[in-house]
């Protein structure tokens, strides 16, 4: 049995989560060593990924939950293994960048050229947005399939003008590639990217009290790491786990704006347009249809659930 079904059957097993080096996933590394989740009466087991294998493991049933962002909920769930977002963690505001090397002064620059992205995730809807808004089709460049976490040797082998990455991996792209610099960023399109705990549909229906504490914890380490007091311990425990300065790690914060319950519960209405989850996943599903990630438009509505960050 795999072992998110074996799991949420079983009242006294940890709920298993997966996560990966996003600043507002990292964010749950200090409730982790604060102990918060033992304070709160749930037991869970945090599982350290690269980000998309992170999505496999999801997808092969491995662990009960994944962070990961609302379009790539509907990735797996279009491919197969369906999810429901119950929980907003942040939304990128700056942090997924696509980066352009020495002497590339825009993204019409790169007409002609070679971008190194991890097709048809994030930063290839991110990378579309900002063409489009160049007035660029993704056919004016040429898109060479790379692992995000290696896009900083992609750049600098000099064999793409560009590459697309998040934080802490562009921040690594940058500095592998002198010159380097952010040619368009998350911040220029705020809504488009929203970070998110996507749960098996079993475990949610089998442990719905439990993932209900996993928000009361969410809502207090975002209170912590908000907090001027104490954000620079925040700021040391996130850093550690992403092997990064704190004083490096410290800009990540703005450029991951993180939602406590109370923000989250004004996302999670069903609106038209990036200021909702639900209008910012029917965004993604039409990218993730349009550019043959998945075949079928996927029911947007049936992967959100909003009743726990309502306090329902």
């Amino acid at each position: 049995m795999p072992l998110s079904m074996g799991a949420a059957h079983a009242a006294d097993a940890p709920l298993h989560i997966g996560y990966s080096d996003w600043p507002g996933w990292v964010a749950m590394q200090v409730a982790i060593d604060k102990g918060w989740f033992k304070d709160a009466g749930v037991d869970v087991k945090f599982e350290w990924f690269d980000y998309s294998a992170s999505m496999d493991a999801y997808s092969a049933g491995k662990i009960d939950a994944d962070l990961v962002t609302n379009g790539d909920a509907l990735v797996m769930g279009g491919n197969g293994a369906k999810s429901v977002m119950i929980m907003l963690t942040d939304y990128s505001n700056g942090n997924d960048i696509i980066v352009g090397k020495a002497g590339t002064k825009g993204l019409k620059d790169l007409k002609g050229k070679k971008v190194g992205i991890e097709v048809g995730l994030v930063e290839h809807l991110l990378l579309i947005d900002g063409l489009t808004k160049a007035k660029m089709k993704e056919t004016d460049v040429t898109l060479v399939n790379a692992k995000t976490n290696e896009t900083p040797q992609v750049l600098a082998s000099g064999d793409v003008a560009a590459a697309g990455a998040w934080q802490p991996v562009a921040g690594q792209a940058m500095k592998g590639a002198p010159g380097a610099h952010p040619l368009y960023t998350s911040a220029q399109a705020p809504g488009l990217i929203y970070d998110v705990l996507a749960v098996s549909p079993t475990s949610l229906n089998a442990r719905k009290a439990d993932w209900a504490k996993v928000l009361t914890v969410w809502d207090k380490t975002v209170a912590y790491i908000d907090d001027p007091k104490t954000q620079p311990d925040a700021v040391k425990i996130m850093a550690a786990k992403s092997g990064v300065p704190p004083e490096e790690y410290v800009k990540y914060l703005k450029g991951t704006k993180l939602l406590s319950v109370a923000d989250a519960r004004k996302v999670m209405v069903d609106k038209d347009g990036l200021g909702s989850l639900y209008g910012s996943s029917r965004n993604a599903d039409a990218f993730n249809v349009k550019n043959s990630v998945y075949k079928t438009a996927q029911d947007v509505k049936s992967y959100i659930d909003p009743s726990l960050t309502n306090g329902k």
